[in-house]
């Protein structure tokens, strides 16, 4: 165990970085924890700003890691609504936000990542929104109701997991809903065009109306408010609220100042880590969004931002910081809830590495898996509206058997004999 009066450093108050700190603690580590966060909420989860607490079917403390209460009652040190301004490796300190100076012996990077900006006229105007934080969420929240109330007008740029959860929160309420993505379906980069077009028809159903193949040039408005937007195709739409939803980018400019390793952006950029999360500094490592990391299962880098990675690669990174030496080969994984739609994603399918898709179910009902394959392998699979099949779905991922794609499509087939 490491010594007692040793000081752990984590930066990021987010799930990760909570996570980590919980794990020391359960670890037994019994020396000075150090949690810091830029924000001056607690630590909570980011699946329900988009989810449950956007729809209105979770309340504000459901979304939180912990209880206010447990960080003292676990001797966990919060500096809360404090940005770390500057890392100094050499003399092992971090700088905050009012001048103050910490020491750390090991150090955490979990620093997340922030919403990707519209590079366009217009973004300055009050009915731009983003989504990443809790106090966007409660915003957005109560833009949604009042759109609804008064049959107002979202654009949402951007048809990825983030853009299409809010469009079905903002249909819940009422409101009119425009989604303008530059792809040809929604999702298009992660599912391919007929699994896309799955998530384009169940929000047609419900009314959205989507903007295929263009991107905003403009977002026009008057007396500060928004009025509509402008697409490179000539179209104009109407919006009196637009929704940024166009991807997340890591937040390593602390790490890059104090000259740590960054992954190329070809690979996804980030921090680079080993497969033990440490980074080119043998006392600093990182997790969570932020944390590119070498993956033992699926071979080269992974940078992963779902909150199944926050959860479980903060632990394993608080474990290593404690001399152990455990691998984070975790099986990447994902949900998401719209509408009547439930979903779980296990894997990693990047474009070009699969060489086949297969449905087993009924892809018209939205009750089916999806399975994509590389000459007989399953590299990820897709349960929607199918349950408790993660499990079978994930160990045949790492099992790397080779399965008949006509059997594995066969819903008669038990999935687990593919195991046996």
């Amino acid at each position: 165990m490491v010594d007692a009066d040793q000081t752990f450093v984590i930066v990021g108050a987010g799930l990760a970085g909570a996570k980590a700190a919980e794990a020391l603690r359960s670890e037994g580590f019994t020396g000075r924890v150090i949690l810091i966060g830029d924000e001056r909420d607690h630590p909570y989860e980011r699946p329900p700003l988009s989810k449950g607490f956007l729809i209105g079917n979770e309340d504000r403390d459901s979304v939180f890691v912990q209880p206010a209460a447990w960080y003292a009652e676990h001797d966990v040190e919060l500096h809360l609504g404090q940005p770390v301004v500057s890392l100094d490796r050499e003399a092992k300190t971090v700088t905050l936000g009012d001048g103050s100076a910490l020491h750390y012996d090991k150090l955490l990077l979990a620093t997340g990542a922030e919403p990707r900006r519209l590079d366009i006229p217009g973004t300055d105007l009050a009915g731009v929104h983003h989504l990443r934080r809790l106090a966007h969420a409660e915003r957005l929240k109560g833009v949604l109701a009042s759109l609804g109330r008064e049959n107002g007008q979202l654009v949402i740029a951007g048809a990825g997991w983030i853009g299409l959860e809010v469009a079905a929160a903002a249909r819940g309420y009422g409101a009119e809903v425009t989604v303008i993505e530059p792809e040809p379906t929604p999702l298009h980069s992660v599912l391919g065009p007929e699994l896309g077009e799955v998530f384009a028809e169940l929000h047609r159903e419900h009314g959205v109306r989507f903007h295929f193949g263009a991107k905003l040039t403009c977002i026009t408005g008057q007396d500060g408010m928004v009025m509509s937007v402008l697409t490179d195709d000539g179209e104009e739409h109407p919006a009196h609220d637009v929704l940024a939803a166009i991807g997340a980018a890591p937040r390593t400019a602390l790490a890059e100042a104090a000259g740590i390793a960054m992954a190329e952006r070809s690979a996804g950029g980030g921090i680079a880590v080993d497969s033990r999360l440490r980074t080119s500094d043998p006392d600093i490592f990182a997790a969570g969004d932020v944390a590119n990391a070498e993956h033992p299962l699926l071979g080269g880098r992974l940078r992963v931002e779902h909150w199944a990675n926050a959860l479980n690669s903060g632990p394993v990174a608080a474990r290593n910081m404690l001399g152990k030496d455990l691998p984070y080969d975790r099986v990447p994984y994902f949900f998401t809830d719209q509408y009547d739609l439930g979903m779980e994603f296990s894997g990693h399918a990047a474009p070009g590495a699969y060489d086949q898709v297969i449905a087993r179910g009924d892809v018209g009902k939205r009750q089916f898996i999806a399975f994509w394959l590389s000459e007989g392998r399953v590299l990820a699979g897709m349960n929607v509206n199918v349950w408790d099949v993660t499990d079978t779905i994930q160990k045949l991922i790492r099992s790397g058997v080779t399965v008949d794609p006509d059997l594995l499509a066969d819903p008669s087939v038990p999935l687990a004999s593919f195991l046996e």
